[in-house]
């Protein structure tokens, strides 16, 4: 790894060049050698290894896709096929001392280990594919600590603050790239496990008792747990900074997060987002600032590219596309030019920032999924195309709506009828439900070019259980009900 100061002063052109010897080394020392899945790449597709030269000779690999890597009933163990090993029967024996003592001696049996032996495991949440592990060597956990003091670093978190780590308690990248970096920074932390361990007024009285100056959440599960603490009057005034992954944040939610904290008693405190995948292994932060310049990214630990999505083309700097992710020197679980299926409206772009000055490469805070453009019958000409990304900032930021969901369904449950979409809504108190139907409606067909069969009103406790608010690990925003043929 680089040093994280001298890198965010490196040039652009230096840290390409930083780039392309890192990727010819890992490419032809690692990957080659020890991925079985990307050995089989090259052979397959004629590709000499040694013509890896540069960033851009990336471009002669075919892309890497989720289900590429994801288990299946046929091939539950395919994952394993991605775990840089330096043999399968090391792989399979999770790197046996007695198989590494072939290499010789103590010192490189210790090596060896420290490289390539697992020793820690994430999950991906399972949304679109079944729940995939990605593995981490002892190398790797110091390559994760490293990304979260860089995470900390970029949102000016110091030691004199105290941080609550409230993501939920789950073999995922936000929980431990949490603790982690925590621990790594020699900064305070409280890692609770969220409110399904601890429950959500063990936190809120945990935040007043313990002056916590930074609160790291889920989006959604903060906004219902801060409007119960200011329904109580909770005292948050130490509270400085509220730090989100897991989800999109979009713009109306986080000044409904600042609205509620000030009500709270806390001065102007700043509300900032992350941007990751399990396949990343670490997470990317926004420095901080009203306006967001976008995810610092770390161009000594990854590539990212930015693609027309239809046609896997690189676009220009600061073009929308789909972020494409390499693995650069880390070990485990690598996996090259992998179709994130997020969109990043403003791309990414290599100027210095203009809030922290930092060098590093940052991508458009602006992302949405790809997995939330859905296909729809909504009438008996079928295919229309329908981006359920605009119901986040639309339904978020409403400030009449106090909780939703979306669910889309058959009609008369046959798998060959009309799709039909129900929204459910909780508004705010005191406001007139008919006008915010009509309101939500005209929204809708102006955003989305769809409006819903039905708006439901229904009262939070009903809606907040339909949510799993406290009982999963992520609300269920979008429920896709739909028979599968």
């Amino acid at each position: 790894m680089e040093d994280w100061k001298k890198l965010c002063r490196m040039s652009f052109e230096e840290q390409r060049k930083m780039q392309n010897k890192k990727l010819k080394y890992f490419i032809r020392t690692q990957v080659y050698t020890m991925s079985p899945y990307y050995k089989r790449v090259f052979k397959e597709n004629n590709i000499d290894p040694y013509s890896i030269e540069t960033v851009e000779d990336l471009q002669k690999l075919p892309f890497t896709y989720k289900w590429d890597v994801a288990p299946t009933d046929e091939e539950p163990r395919k994952y394993k096929d991605f775990i840089i090993r330096p043999d399968e029967e090391i792989s399979d024996k999770y790197g046996h001392i007695a198989k590494l003592s072939l290499y010789g001696g103590k010192r490189a049996v210790d090596e060896k280990l420290y490289d390539y032996k697992p020793v820690h495991m994430h999950f991906t949440t399972g949304r679109t594919a079944d729940p995939t592990p990605f593995v981490y060597s002892q190398r790797d956990i110091e390559y994760l600590k490293e990304g979260g003091k860089r995470l900390l670093d970029v949102f000016g978190i110091s030691h004199d603050d105290i941080c609550l780590n409230a993501f939920p308690y789950a073999p995922h990248l936000a929980f431990w790239l949490t603790y982690f970096a925590a621990e790594a920074s020699g900064i305070t932390g409280f890692h609770s496990g969220g409110g399904k361990v601890i429950g959500t007024e063990n936190l809120i009285s945990a935040i007043e008792d313990m002056r916590f100056t930074v609160l790291i959440f889920i989006p959604g599960y903060c906004y219902y747990l801060l409007r119960r603490a200011a329904e109580q009057n909770r005292d948050f005034s130490s509270v400085n900074k509220v730090i989100f992954g897991g989800e999109r944040v979009p713009p109306g939610l986080k000044r409904k997060i600042k609205d509620l904290l000030q009500e709270m008693g806390a001065e102007d405190p700043m509300i900032l987002a992350t941007y990751a995948c399990t396949e990343s292994r670490v997470a990317w932060g926004e420095c901080p600032a009203e306006e967001s310049f976008g995810y610092h990214i770390y161009p000594d630990m990854e590539v990212i590219e930015v693609v027309d999505p239809e046609t896997g083309e690189p676009v220009g700097d600061g073009e929308e596309g789909e972020i494409v992710y390499t693995a650069l020197d880390w070990r485990g679980t690598c996996v090259l030019r992998y179709r994130t299926g997020d969109i990043a409206k403003g791309g990414i772009t290599y100027e210095p920032c203009p809030n922290c000055g930092r060098m590093v490469p940052r991508i458009s805070a602006n992302i949405q999924r790809k997995s939330e453009f859905k296909e729809f019958a909504l009438t008996k000409v079928k295919g229309t195309l329908v981006n359920l990304n605009a119901l986040f900032p639309l339904m978020m930021g409403h400030k009449d709506v106090l909780e939703w969901q979306i669910e889309i369904r058959k009609r008369n449950d046959d798998p060959y009828d009309l799709d039909q979409i129900f929204l459910y809504v909780t508004p705010q108190p005191g406001v007139d439900s008919v006008g915010l139907k009509a309101d939500l409606k005209e929204k809708m067909l102006r955003e989305m070019e769809v409006s819903p069969n039905d708006i439901i009103i229904v009262e939070l406790k009903e809606l907040l259980n339909r949510l799993g608010m406290e009982t999963e690990l992520k609300e269920k925003r979008i429920l896709d009900n739909r028979p599968v043929i």
